[in-house]
């Protein structure tokens, strides 16, 4: 006989702002779910007839954790707008911020947000329950505080150039709004190598970050586990061992398509910035995967639907540069929801017409088309990884910590590549316009549009990772990432589902878990828990 039951859960990310995910249970299975962005932001109405610098300083207050990114991309934006040129310098220091802002967040989303839920009594039974309770259970962990001790280091070296973190401004068209001194580099080497020598390399990898660069493929990755025994003990090692263990490989599939709009500009081959320009420029390519073939990237094939989202006045199938500002259609709640209508926040991202999932794993996968240039990330993991097992919360989780490595190794050569006797700012001319400013926040693919008359602001928008991820229905009711994902997986505790959390914390959701837990026959309540 089939038990239906009903779970609103609310909110589930343990970031910012509010994700709150309803799921329909049919005999313990999920059969259908809504996710929901339950705030509305309005930055782009904010900077409605303002000067065009207003982003500088409005979109990195967006995001508490990923600002420098919002930075980067409204600066970016501008560039190209207003034709400015940018010296290798600023090229350099505008991906050093990236980069530390993003590469402090992994051992923080890992330990605090993720890891945690692994130490859930669901997997009491599993042999290695016991070593990832002790290591990795909320603030009491082992490496639990090693690691999130670590992660205040890398954010160290985006405040020396960007005078603070986060909320910084110092990215601006035509270049960054400082020059380092040989005491800032040498300082910031050194803030870097006890990153290094504190977590990344005795904790993280058991290994020196040249022995892990050298894995290719998922049987490498197997064989570098079993090589020794630092290996093994490593969080890393831990991680894969009790990931396959305890099943994280077998659920949270979601869409199978994969956007990355790529970062990192190469310093001598991006001074004349131009959208047209921005693809093979990029270190870190760009790009959209169908789950076979790689396409290349390219913004005017995005849109936005709006069906399933509370404004008024909009079209489905729009671009940025043609969307109107949010215009709300009424305050909504989770319970006023009628999710055949609208039901969320956020709008429906959509790539030449396919919902995609941002985020490392589409960066990973990027990183691994054959085309990659020579200046260009050309790393096969985790291509062999897709092919072998497919996505899952098990690769996502471990296209994330795969970055931390390799993005130490470019910090360090990013700074020794300054010269501090060259410029860092070229001022530009201002004009009207539009642009197109886009890069890797640590949660996936950020794009801002902007248009320019008559001096200020005509039009912004803003599309980021969570955006992409936590998008309702599109207008022919196909499901967003996080809908998807989770959508067949199994719930062995209605009263404590915490699967729901580990799908939707895999994808890092830039929202901030009460649950509602309800019987779809009756409506009566059947519990209400914090997750």
């Amino acid at each position: 006989m089939s038990t239906v039951k009903e779970l609103n859960i609310s909110p589930v990310g343990r970031v910012e702002g509010d994700l709150d995910v309803k799921v329909y249970i049919d005999n313990g299975k999920v059969t259908r779910a809504h996710t929901q962005a339950a705030m509305f932001r309005g930055f782009e109405k904010i900077m409605a007839g303002k000067d065009p610098q207003s982003g500088l300083i409005v979109t990195p207050r967006i995001c508490g954790i990923c600002g420098g990114s919002h930075l980067y991309c409204a600066s970016s934006a501008l560039d190209t707008a207003w034709g400015t040129k940018l010296p290798p310098n600023a090229l350099l220091l505008r991906a050093i911020g990236q980069a530390t802002e993003t590469i402090q967040s992994i051992p923080r989303w890992f330990y605090a947000i993720f890891a945690t839920d692994l130490a859930n009594k669901k997997y009491a039974n599993k042999p290695l329950y016991p070593e990832v309770v002790k290591r990795w259970s909320a603030y009491v962990g082992t490496t639990f505080q090693k690691g999130l001790t670590a992660s205040g280091l890398p954010v160290q070296v985006y405040a020396l150039f960007g005078g603070q973190w986060p909320h910084s401004s110092y990215m601006v068209p035509g270049g960054v709004m400082c020059a380092p001194t040989l005491k800032d580099i040498t300082r910031a080497h050194a803030i870097m190598t006890q990153f290094k020598n504190d977590w990344l390399e005795p904790i993280w990898l058991g290994c020196s970050i040249e022995r892990y660069l050298e894995i290719k493929s998922w049987d490498d990755m197997l064989a570098w586990v079993e090589e020794n025994e630092s290996h093994k003990n490593s969080d890393l090692g831990l991680l894969i061992r009790a990931g396959i263990e305890f099943g994280l490989d077998k659920f949270g599939q979601g869409v199978g398509k994969f956007l990355a709009t790529g970062t990192y500009l190469h310093k001598d081959m991006y001074n004349n910035p131009t959208i047209e320009g921005r693809n093979d420029a990029l270190i870190s390519s760009s790009g959209f995967f169908d789950g076979e073939n790689w396409h290349e990237f390219d913004h005017m094939k995005i849109s936005e639907d709006v069906k399933h989202s509370w404004y008024k006045n909009q079209e489905d199938g729009l671009h940025p540069w043609d969307e109107p500002l949010p215009d709300p259609a009424k305050s909504h709640t989770l319970h006023d929801s009628d999710f055949d209508k609208q039901y969320s926040w956020a709008k429906a991202p959509r790539y030449d017409g396919h919902a995609a999932e941002a985020g490392p794993l589409a960066r990973c996968i990027m990183n691994a088309n054959p085309n990659n240039k020579d200046h260009q990330i050309q790393d096969p993991l985790f291509g062999d990884i897709i092919k072998k097992m497919g996505p899952s919360v098990f690769t996502r989780v471990l296209a994330r910590v795969h970055e931390a490595p390799r993005l130490y190794k470019f910090i360090d050569k990013w700074l020794s590549e300054i010269d501090l006797d060259g410029e860092f700012y070229i001022k530009p001319v201002e004009k009207d316009g539009k642009g197109f400013g886009a890069t890797e926040a640590a949660r996936g693919s950020l794009a801002h549009w902007i248009e320019i008359k008559d001096g200020v602001i005509k039009n912004y928008q803003v599309m980021a990772p969570t955006t992409w991820n936590v998008g309702p229905n599109d207008a022919k009711g196909n499901p967003g990432p996080i809908e998807a994902a989770l959508e067949g997986i199994d719930i062995e505790d209605p009263t404590d589902p915490v699967e729901v959390g580990i799908v939707a914390r895999s994808f890092d959701s830039c929202l901030v878990c009460t649950v509602h837990a309800h019987d779809e026959q009756s409506g009566v309540e059947l519990s209400k828990f914090k997750l």
